[in-house]
């Protein structure tokens, strides 16, 4: 007999038994095979509720798809690789009172332990000790065989060996590319090198050279055609800037602009300092129009963006506009500025569909924006912009680019700009401030003689686009998104002087960056199991993974130069070729601009076309209690936590039933809570079917038995399609709640005979979800492991649509007598039911023909039922019950053609009185007896007319 549901028993029990049984450890086989894998995780922290959604949607597919009979692989691994662990080390051996706190507070890990990580190997040891129980203890099905780090050797052997490759197709090259730049490692930084600011991109800007004198005052902006439109420059009073020599130019800058020059390929030399008010109300020569300017003071302008100086263009920029409206009536006479500002014309260069001359102006108008400080000055912007950039062309009046897209005009004008010596390109981040998690703030580098991988190869992106092409995305929306991004996707570092990795096979001085190491990692799990078991891996030369890998050689060469046995290389490539490619890569949709992209690349580099991977999804993010997480900042939830407070079952119920696809999940503790009494419902409820010793299987099937099982069909059928799409919330919305629902009206009628056959499937179904109290439930019924049982399948045969009808009938009706009862505030006596004259029953039957088509011809059907004698009998009723069908004329159906409604309500008259607490009358409206208020004549199909005394 069960006992009383208690999550850390069960859940203990089964995962003990899961990994003595080694239930999850599958071999190549006749079967079909699913190879699935997910992100492994960074070890710098313990895994956290981002790493549950997506870890959890991965392990319910494996868990299916093992149902539904095929060789599930599903494997794990641990990424150590970069310099974020090495500073981490250090900030922990220093101290440092914010790691201290954010490791302790956040991440849960006691001051003994943490003081003892003071060297990146004991980091790596510890984090992957914990970020795998933390695995098992949600009952993840791994196959733990094959788990291995990015440091280790075998692993650093296989990475060179890649490079290798990649480098003899000339997709490593060695040149000059601005990158994301962390000072103190003196490194190139990835998005798991940073610890804020990882989704930020670097932009290029147009530095507009505007010249005082033999000055130059430089100008970033990403929209270089808007020069055309500039009546004046912003400058922020209140800032000192530097007069510097850059290359063989006098410049005039911010003193953060002039920090983040020296980091690019311009010779840069500090020559003195000047307040921003001295500059203020001279003027500077527009380079392309010849136009002298005056500059404004302005404290919007920030120093830390582009060079410190903004210039102004009034009729396409609402804040330029609201800004040079604010000063009409200032005082200005400290700059030395007496001139009436309203006389600065505005200078329109765009025109485009829908605005005049001022776009800005009428924005501004149109939203009724009141300053540049009114929230709706950021709104006007987008909506100028966006029509401008998509529908805009250039005016005449500038010159020879008059007729060009705005959308076009960019490079070609800032080609012609440079050239002219007018303009420069100036990198900027999307976002600031970037911080390595060594806790420096990142710049943009320009690096000389760094080896980069040449994503931007134009055949090296065609074939992604193919593989691309022959995948499914799910949900297929991300396609575009993919296609984007491999458009966009421009050459990578891949390779650091700091950290831990893999050293480049022909440079050492290089370490193969982080995220460049993280690609192909999928197929090194067929040959991790050989290594964790023994194998001799002392020599593993090129030829080795050629192999193994690519089907190049043979098992007796490679055996020969390894000193592996022959048997051994036979087997690896073997199982090799069995398991490849990967049939779906699961992933949080914050990997779709970097991870996701190189694993298309360097798979379509490295393999044939035959092994590319074949399907990825993409899932969202997730909160709490509202709130953005931060592994960093709080707040922050880790997977270990969730599971001691809430048991790993109630822990993935909630996850993946909260959110669909890349909708964001927000963990709510009240909506845990929810989830942890319906699984203990679930529970009690297998636990009564199982112990009711009265069921009778071998029972004549009633009419309820057959609703039952027709409705467990449609359950089967709803979740099958669902987690086929990996979508765990709908699976779950049939498999569990709307189940459960029909199982209550089965009981409530008074169904038990088909309980056990019922529970059969349910705890089947639910097995992917919540699968420790499911072995619980299944080993009760003595049938092995529900991990390993069959996928239920919907059997046709047993869907009765007429029994189903029949029961949404009885309950329809129910409801409909309990509304009448609520709305009226009667206490019911007698309760008389009139079901449907058979002349309505007729029309619908016509109307429901009809109408199959979609759209239902009023004439047409009233002169095919006049011709029916029992129709044209009630030719006084009749167009208004046509009319009626005619206006539900999309959802007409003849399903109820073929029920008795009043046998059906005349057999459960019993169960109704019981039920409504009354005696029940059923009559057909064709024979109403006294019917004192005529109610018969309100009868139609599926809904019985209702008389209450």
């Amino acid at each position: 007999m069960l006992s009383d549901y208690s999550a850390p028993e069960i859940e203990a029990r089964w995962q003990r038994i899961w990994e003595e049984k080694a239930v999850f450890q599958p071999e190549p086989d006749s079967r079909q095979k699913f190879f699935l894998t997910i992100p492994y995780p960074y070890l710098n922290g313990n895994l956290h509720a981002g790493h549950t959604r997506t870890f959890t949607i991965g392990d319910a597919v494996a868990r299916f798809r093992r149902m539904c009979g095929d060789n599930v692989l599903f494997p794990m691994a641990f990424h150590a690789t970069g310099t974020p662990i090495v500073g981490l080390s250090e900030l922990i051996a220093n101290r440092d009172p914010l790691i201290w706190d954010v490791y302790t507070k956040l991440h849960g890990i006691p001051e003994d332990e943490l003081s003892a990580l003071t060297t990146p190997e004991k980091i790596v040891a510890y984090f992957r000790r914990e970020a795998k129980r933390a695995m098992q203890s949600i009952g993840y099905s791994i196959d733990w065989r094959r788990e291995f780090t990015t440091t280790d050797p075998a692993y650093n052997k296989f990475i060179e060996w890649q490079y290798g490759i990649l480098r003899g197709l000339d997709y490593v090259v060695k040149g000059s590319h601005p990158v994301r730049w962390c000072p103190h490692d003196k490194n190139p930084v990835e998005d798991h090198d940073i610890l804020k600011g990882e989704d930020t991109t670097i932009m290029d800007f147009s530095l507009i050279k505007f010249r005082m004198g033999d000055d130059v005052l430089p100008c970033a902006t990403l929209r270089p055609e808007t020069v055309f439109g500039v009546t004046n420059l912003w400058l922020n009073p209140d800032v000192n800037y530097v007069i510097a020599r850059v290359n063989d130019e006098t410049w005039v800058v911010s003193k953060e602009a002039y920090e983040k020059l020296t980091f690019t390929d311009r010779k840069v030399a500090w020559g003195s300092e000047i307040s921003g008010k001295e500059l203020i109300g001279k003027r500077v020569k527009n380079p392309l129009t010849g136009a002298e300017v005056i500059i404004l003071p302005a404290g919007f302008v920030d120093p830390d963006s582009g060079s410190g100086i903004v210039m102004s263009v009034p009729a396409h920029a609402p804040y330029d506009y609201l800004a040079l409206k604010d000063l009409y009536d200032a005082d200005l006479s400290e700059y030395g500025i007496s001139e009436d500002l309203r006389k600065i014309g505005f200078i329109s260069l765009i025109e485009s569909p829908g605005y005049g001359e001022f776009p800005a102006v009428e924005a501004v108008n149109e939203l009724k924006v009141k300053d540049q400080n009114d929230p709706k000055a950021e709104e006007a912007t987008r909506l100028v912009y966006r029509r401008e950039f998509h529908n805009g062309v250039l005016k005449a009046n500038t010159g020879r680019y008059a007729g060009v897209a705005v959308s076009k005009i960019k490079d070609v004008l800032l080609r012609d700009l440079i050239e002219k010596g007018m303009a420069e390109i100036f990198y900027e981040f999307s976002e600031t401030p970037v911080i390595c998690r060594c806790g420096t703030r990142c710049v943009i580098m320009m690096v000389r003689d760094q080896w980069f991988l040449e994503y931007s190869n134009l055949a090296w992106k065609a074939r992604v686009l193919d593989c691309l092409a022959g995948m499914q995305i799910i949900p297929e929306e991300f396609r575009v998104e993919f296609q984007n991004k491999i458009d966009w996707l421009k050459d990578k570092a891949c390779a650091r002087r700091k950290g831990l990795g893999t050293h480049l096979p022909w440079d050492k001085e290089w370490l193969i960056e982080s995220l460049g190491d993280s690609t192909i990692y999928m197929s090194y799990y067929i040959l991790a199991k050989y290594v964790n078991s023994g194998m001799k891996i002392d020599s593993l030369p090129p030829e080795f993974f050629d192999y193994i890998f690519m089907d190049k050689g043979t098992a007796e060469d490679v055996a020969r130069v390894t000193g592996i046995a022959q048997e051994t290389v036979q087997q690896i490539h073997n199982d090799f070729f069995y398991w490849y490619p990967v049939d779906l890569r699961t992933s949080g949709k914050d990997l779709v601009a970097n991870h996701l992209l190189f694993f298309l690349y360097h798979h379509v580099a490295i393999f044939p076309q035959e092994l590319w991977p074949r399907a990825l999804a993409v899932n969202g993010f997730v909160s709490l209690e509202g709130q953005k997480m931060s592994k960093s900042k709080g707040p922050l939830l880790t997977l270990r936590q969730a599971v001691a407070e809430n048991g790993a079952d109630v822990t993935r119920l909630y996850i993946l039933g909260n959110a669909e696809y890349t909708q964001d999940v927000d963990w709510r503790n009240d909506g845990v809570g929810a989830a942890r009494a319906q699984l203990e419902r679930f529970y009690n409820l297998a636990r009564e079917i199982l112990a009711d010793k009265s069921i009778d299987e071998s029972a004549e099937p009633t009419l309820i038995d057959r609703w039952m099982l027709s409705r467990l069909q449609k359950r089967i059928a709803e979740a099958t399609v669902a987690m086929e799409g990996i979508q765990t919330r709908r699976a779950l919305q049939s498999a569990f709640y709307l189940l459960y629902n029909d199982l209550r009206w089965y009981q409530r009628r008074g169904g038990k005979n088909q309980l056990r056959r019922v529970l059969s499937v349910w705890v089947r179904l639910m097995a992917p979800f919540t699968p420790h109290v499911c072995e619980e439930l299944w080993a009760e019924m003595g049938k092995g492991y529900v991990s390993l049982a069959e996928w239920p399948v919907a059997d046709a045969a047993l869907v009765d649509e007429q029994a189903e009808q029949a029961e949404k009938l009885l309950e329809d009706t129910l409801k409909d007598v309990e509304e009448i009862v609520k709305v009226t505030k009667t206490t019911p006596s007698k309760i008389t039911l009139y079901t449907t004259p058979a002349w309505k029953q007729e029309m619908l039957g016509l109307a429901a023909k009809a109408a199959a088509g979609g759209k239902l011809d009023m004439g047409a059907l009233m002169k095919e039922a006049m011709a029916s004698p029992a129709i044209a009998a009630h030719k006084k009723d009749a167009p208004k019950y046509a009319g009626k069908l005619a206006k539900a004329a999309h959802s007409l159906s003849a399903e109820v053609l073929g029920l008795d409604e009043f046998e059906t309500l005349s057999r459960e008259r019993d169960y109704l009185a019981k039920a409504l607490g009354v005696p029940v009358e059923v009559y057909s409206a064709d024979e109403a007896g006294a019917d004192p208020k005529g109610k018969s004549r309100q009868a139609e199909p599926g809904r019985p007319a209702i008389w209450i005394e």
